[in-house]
């Protein structure tokens, strides 16, 4: 049950920071708005693949990079809860990118890694969260937990931008909107949960030394 519980949280977790809905809104304004299905599903499939690499590459490497800086974990916890906040601040406000009707279908395509996969799916936020459930995991099957609460979540940022063009046409952009701000509410709520929990760690280190 114990298991069950942490793989539904962090699942939730990833998909409030993902929040693919709204970054189907995002690829829309900053993709030609003459983009074909075909061309969608190209830039779904780049885009996925590159946020599925990029969190392999932290998964292995990102403690590493802690401990090179000497880090403590509960300061990355604090700090990725405060670029948690700004996120789920820039969430609560709303998009404010532009379409550009000169793009074509190479820059359509070049766009779906840079900026569309990184960062804007896969930014500071992400990189933070995962290095810090990471640290939290104790077994090889909490590794597994945290990479296939990803994967779920890949497979699912996948196929909303692989049908954004419906989810727009069905909800709008005032829906898509609405549902990223809720997102915002809980990243800005898992950002609070971070910072306390770091802070109350980082005090105990301290006023016990």
């Amino acid at each position: 049950m114990d298991n069950l519980s942490t793989f539904l949280q962090q699942s939730i977790t990833f998909f409030a920071i993902l929040d693919p809905i709204g970054i189907s809104a995002i690829a829309l304004s900053i993709l030609s708005p003459n983009i074909t299905k075909t061309q969608i599903n190209k830039v779904a499939y780049k885009s996925t693949l590159t946020i599925i690499i990029a969190f392999f590459v932290v998964l292995i490497t990102g403690d590493m990079i802690l401990k090179l800086f000497g880090i403590d974990e509960n300061s990355l916890k604090v700090m990725g809860g405060i670029i948690l906040i700004l996120m789920a601040i820039s969430m609560v406000n709303g998009p404010t990118t532009k379409a550009d009707d000169s793009l074509d279908e190479k820059n359509n395509e070049e766009l779906s890694v840079i900026p569309l996969g990184i960062p804007i799916a896969f930014g500071t936020g992400l990189f933070t969260t995962i290095v810090i459930f990471k640290h939290q995991a104790q077994t090889a099957f909490d590794l597994f937990s945290i990479s296939m609460a990803f994967s779920l979540n890949a497979l699912v940022f996948y196929l909303i931008l692989r049908n954004s063009i419906y989810i727009k046409k069905y909800l709008g952009l005032t829906g898509q909107n609405i549902i990223t701000k809720l997102m915002g509410l809980i990243v800005g709520a898992i950002a609070v949960q971070f910072i306390v929990g770091g802070i109350v760690n980082l005090s105990k280190v301290y006023l016990s030394a």
